[in-house]
């Protein structure tokens, strides 16, 4: 049984129960589009207890809102599952997130609660019947993204809907219907009374889907990028001295990474490749902005934390700009320096982020493709992380303590292990014991 097929079986219940029931929202809207739904939505008029009772091996995911879970068969890593909720009317929104009171209605009135066309229709699976009360079906004739009544009070109900608006346009490739445009324009600001977690994830599905080039334009062209990433807004008119075409921005450059980035992308690349020069608009910086990856590294962090984004999210976008130009000199650059950055668990993700940061400069990628090809070699060889020739131990066994020079003997010993100077552990005691009698 496929997913699609039980959520077939779960309509065809309810119905031969008497009740009313269709699938709705966007698993109609990707069907429409020719998309497999990523999961399935049921509607009905029947009552949180009374789907219950139809579907013992169900869950209450949203009692307040008439929401189930029915949970089917078992397939590869956990079993089907779809969710079954009540047609309902929405009362007021005071928080901007979600209803206050909620009342069930009809179908009629259940579609018109919801945010655009496109997501408000429903489907009758076993009829073969689109059902659709507010013009969804012509708006997605007319590849065209429209929302349901007056935009500003869909948008005042939720205001994530002004991201997820944006999302949607990018990803089916949708005009925006002006009055919904200039709505998501005139109220950008307030998305910041959306959770950061709620923006968080819908940052993520933007920005690792391939569309993710046309939804950063957008949220540009609609005042979305300036509450969202204040850092960002410098940018967008400041020169791009490294490049060489006049007239490129820091901001078109950033757009340029990421559209040179490959598919599939982890969300920490894509975020790190539209933040990767934000130090270039730091308070005080000026050409050549020589310290913009530090710079930049440290205003990430404070954006992963303000977005809530996990701990490893957050170093490994941190870690990325902070090194987002350290292949540039990778043909000529000493094994010592290169090997720390390509033995790195991220050193997948750096050559990725660099070969498309030169490539945006209209730069010769081989810098990139030398360091993607000396890690490969290395790691064959097991010369890309060796065990340390000596340790701590050693050196507090010659007696010697932990300090600056402590620590300056076993850099110095490690950095000439990965240049293959010192190959012996008795060559690396030598050389200890030699600069221990100097530090005396």
């Amino acid at each position: 049984m496929t997913e699609r097929e039980f959520a077939l079986e779960v309509v065809r219940r309810l119905r031969e129960a008497g009740f009313v029931a269709y699938w709705a929202g966007g698993c109609v809207r990707d069907e429409s589009f020719g998309l497999a739904p990523a999961d399935y939505d049921v509607a009905t008029d029947a009552r949180l207890d009374q789907v219950r009772r139809l579907f013992p091996r169900s869950k209450e995911v949203g009692a307040n809102f008439g929401v189930v879970e029915v949970i089917g068969p078992r397939k590869n890593g956990g079993h089907f599952h779809v969710q079954v909720a009540t047609f309902r009317a929405d009362g007021p929104y005071s928080d901007g997130r979600r209803p206050d009171t909620v009342v069930f209605a009809t179908a009629r009135e259940d579609a018109r609660r919801r945010d655009f066309t496109i997501n408000g229709m429903f489907y009758d699976p076993l009829e073969n019947r689109l059902i659709d009360y507010v013009g969804g079906q012509e708006d997605l004739r007319d590849r065209r993204l429209r929302a349901i009544g007056d935009p500003r009070a869909r948008f005042a109900e939720d205001k994530l809907r002004l991201l997820r608006a944006i999302r949607f346009a990018a990803r089916f490739d949708l005009t925006i219907e002006p009055d919904t445009a200039a709505a998501i324009a005139e109220m950008a600001p307030q998305i910041t009374v959306v959770s950061a977690e709620r923006i968080a994830d819908e940052l993520r599905r933007l920005l690792m889907h391939p569309t993710r080039l046309r939804g950063l334009t957008l949220m540009q062209e609609l005042r979305l990028i300036p509450p969202i990433f204040p850092e960002l807004e410098p940018l967008f008119p400041l020169p791009n001295q490294a490049d060489t075409r006049p007239g490129i921005t820091v901001w078109q450059h950033a757009l340029e990474v990421i559209q040179h980035l490959p598919e599939p992308i982890s969300f920490p690349v894509a975020m790190a490749a539209l933040l990767h020069d934000v130090g270039k608009g730091a308070a005080g910086q000026e050409p050549p902005y020589a310290d913009h990856p530090r710079l930049g590294s440290e205003m990430a962090a404070r954006i992963s934390e303000r977005l809530r984004l996990s701990n490893a999210e957050t170093d490994r976008i941190v870690w990325l700009i902070e090194h987002h130009h350290d292949l540039d000199e990778a043909p000529t650059a000493r094994p010592s320096r290169l090997k720390p950055l390509l033995g790195h668990p991220g050193s997948g993700d750096l050559i990725t982020l660099a070969r498309a940061n030169r490539l945006a400069q209209c730069l010769d990628p081989k810098p990139v493709d030398v360091a993607s090809q000396r890690r490969d070699e290395w790691q064959q060889r097991g010369e890309l992380d060796p065990p340390p020739l000596i340790t701590g131990n050693d050196l507090k066994a010659m007696g010697l303590t932990p300090g600056p020079d402590f620590k300056r003997i076993l850099d110095q010993i490690r950095e000439q292990q990965l240049d293959g100077t010192l190959t012996t552990r008795a060559e690396a005691l030598a050389l200890a014991r030699a600069m221990a009698v100097e530090t005396s």
